[in-house]
């Protein structure tokens, strides 16, 4: 009895093992649609606050009435449309593709340095884009025409240089992952230093532009900055969505990766270069944000799945939310004052960060 009973024990715990994987590495249906809810939830509600308030439903029914062939009549008047798709609306996309580019590439940035501490902050190459946007604003090289504007570019010089870099002494250290962090912070500090005497030889008006562009905000001219970042969004967001099995296979080591069928050099080049350029664009229209890169990346690997298939998508779309969400406070609570939105961001990513490490030590004791 005991005998034929064994076989029955050992498939259950066969089971569970399955089960367990799956949870870990698969992506969930739960948390996918709850991502999305959560999205449009928080893009109603930015739509919706402000100091001129708009009802719910008349916002429902203006965006409706913009998509044709629903016969559906907008109940708001043309000030309150005026303000929701020329104000609320394009701050709202914005915020969401700024913080889904950050969270994204801070994925990307985890996975391909196999480091958990990696992001565009930290490795420097928020301060590397940060000090090439400088330059262009600073010294009326903002010039150009959409996404070819020169500001994105500078910037995507700048972020290029601080990511290569921080792999250059992480390299000559030992290509530890303390030794990397440490780069980039050597590196973020370099570029801060680089931005400071920058905006010193500017003329008051225009460095006081540029200190307010540098703390991260979210000013939006219309739909403009939304057209200059939505195509490094779409072009690198696919690369990296494209790419984010390949950094499952890089965390067990490029001899084992080359063993799969995989060009780890490649694969390691395209993902810097399509993180590194979606960092910049967004550096580009919203100065230096802190910790949406770090901390969102976590949360996903914390509640959801430790796969990138998983990590990387979903940390798009709550990167997206979270700005956005985060944003509300930063706009209407000195109102008609705004609050940096990097000042929101710090103060609640860095506890909810603190909180991320403090269970993880603890898991693991």
């Amino acid at each position: 009895m005991a005998e034929a009973s064994l076989p029955t024990a050992a498939l259950s715990e066969d089971e569970a093992a399955y089960t367990a994987v799956r949870r870990a590495f698969g992506m969930s249906a739960t948390a996918s649609v709850l991502g999305v809810v959560v999205l449009v939830a928080v893009g109603l509600l930015s739509a919706i606050s402000g100091a001129a308030g708009l009802p719910v439903r008349g916002v429902v029914t203006a965006l409706l009435d913009w998509i044709p062939l629903l016969g559906v009549e907008s109940s708001l008047s043309d000030y309150q449309e005026n303000i929701l798709f020329e104000i609320r609306l394009p701050r709202a996309v914005l915020g969401m593709l700024v913080g889904g580019s950050l969270s994204v590439a801070g994925a990307a940035y985890q996975g391909v340095f196999r480091n958990p501490l990696a992001d565009p902050y930290l490795l420097g190459v928020s301060a590397g884009a940060g000090f090439g946007a400088v330059l262009a604003l600073g010294f009326g090289l903002d010039l150009g025409w959409g996404p070819f504007d020169t500001v994105p570019a500078a910037a995507f010089v700048g972020a290029l240089v601080a990511v290569v870099a921080s792999m250059a002494i992480a390299r000559g250290g030992g290509a530890s992952p303390a030794t990397l962090l440490l780069g980039g912070v050597a590196m973020a500090a370099l570029f801060a230093a680089a931005q400071t005497y920058a905006i010193q030889q500017l003329d008051e008006t225009r460095a006081r532009e540029v200190l307010s562009w540098l703390f991260g905000q979210l000013n939006t001219t219309g739909w403009k900055e939304v057209w200059i970042l939505l195509p490094y969004v779409a072009v690198c967001g696919t690369v990296l969505f494209v790419h984010r099995r390949h950094l499952d296979v890089l965390r067990v080591g490029d001899d084992e990766a080359r063993s799969l069928g995989l060009d780890p050099v490649r694969s390691r080049l395209l993902v810097i270069v399509a993180a590194s350029l979606v960092t910049a664009a967004a550096v580009s229209v919203s100065g230096l944000i802190a910790f949406v890169g770090l901390v969102v990346p976590h949360i996903v690997r914390l509640l959801v799945s430790h796969s990138y298939r998983v990590i990387v998508p979903l940390s798009a779309v709550l990167g997206a939310a979270f700005l956005a969400f985060v944003d509300i406070p930063a706009r209407t609570l000195f109102a008609p004052e705004e609050l940096s939105v990097g000042v929101i961001t710090a103060i609640v990513g860095a506890p909810i960060f603190a909180i991320v490490l403090w269970r993880d030590r603890w898991s693991t004791t």
